[in-house]
Parts: structure tokens; sequence; C-alpha cells
């Protein structure tokens, strides 16, 4: 971390980096055959810290839930378990993905939510994701948000 450097310093080494190094936003090969991305950050042998992922995360579901909200104007009339059911879907999916659940759309869309939580198992994708297709349709089908048990569930005194 640069934290021990001036403002001046970090700033001139960054534009060196960037100069030597290049911005490259998807990952390639680098010289010395290394999964490489941005300015240099060797994702095989460094890979990204939780931070960094979390950050990615938070803008993924942000341009996710954007796209969606352009697309569908009964999306924010939904509450907030079964939009976060929609934006799940959408991330894993793609939005464009997503729009092919025309008939699990139609029947958000006019406030069927249990037959579109059936549609939603009906589907290939549901085969393909398993327990996480069970839940969104759990969540799609009540509205309410599901206690998924977490690792401190099963540590007893």
């Amino acid at each position: 971390m640069m934290k021990h450097v001036k403002a001046e310093c970090k700033e001139l080494v960054r534009k060196m980096l960037i100069r030597h190094e290049g911005l490259r936003l998807k990952p390639y090969r680098c010289s010395a055959g290394k999964l490489t991305i941005g300015v240099g950050r060797n994702l095989e042998d460094k890979g990204i810290r939780e931070v960094e992922a979390y950050y990615m995360l938070d803008n993924d579901i942000d341009e996710v839930t954007g796209s969606l909200k352009k697309k569908y104007d009964w999306f924010e009339r939904l509450n907030e378990v079964r939009k976060a059911v929609v934006i799940n879907m959408a991330f894993n999916l793609g939005v464009l993905g997503f729009g092919a659940f025309r008939k699990t759309i139609a029947l958000i869309e006019s406030g069927q939510y249990e037959e579109a939580s059936r549609e939603m198992l009906r589907s290939k994708w549901a085969i393909q994701v398993g327990y996480r297709a069970r839940e969104l349709a759990e969540m799609m089908r009540s509205g309410e948000e599901l206690h998924c048990p977490t690792e401190e569930d099963f540590h007893t005194n």
C-alpha cells in the first residue's frame, strides 16, 4: 500500500504504472503468461482482496438494479424481498437472460407471485442452480426473507 509516501509520489507512480503496464478492463495474459487485469494486477498469484470483491459486487448490484428499473416499470412496485429475488436472478442470468422468463415476468407484473414462483421452478435455470432457485421461488411466493443457516447457527455452547 502506498500509505507511506506523499500524495505527489503516489500520483507519479500511478501515472508511470498506467503508462508502463497499461489499463486493461478485461482479463488478459501478461508477458509472463499470468492472468492479469486492471493495471498489472496478477489475478493468479495475488487475486483480489475481500474489500475489492465487495466493492465490485456493490457496483454490479447497482448496475443490474438500474437496468431492471429502466426495463420494467413494475419493478418499483415490488416489496424489497421480491425486488431482491428479481435482482438476484438478473445478476445470475444477466438482464437479457432474465427477460427470457416471459411467463414468470408477466405473472410477477400481475401480482400472481405464487404462480410466478412455480414458473421459476419449471425452468432449465432452476435445474442448473438447484437450491438457489428453490430459495428464490419461496421468497417470491411469500414476499418474505428466508432464514438460511449460517456458520454461527451450527456453533453451540
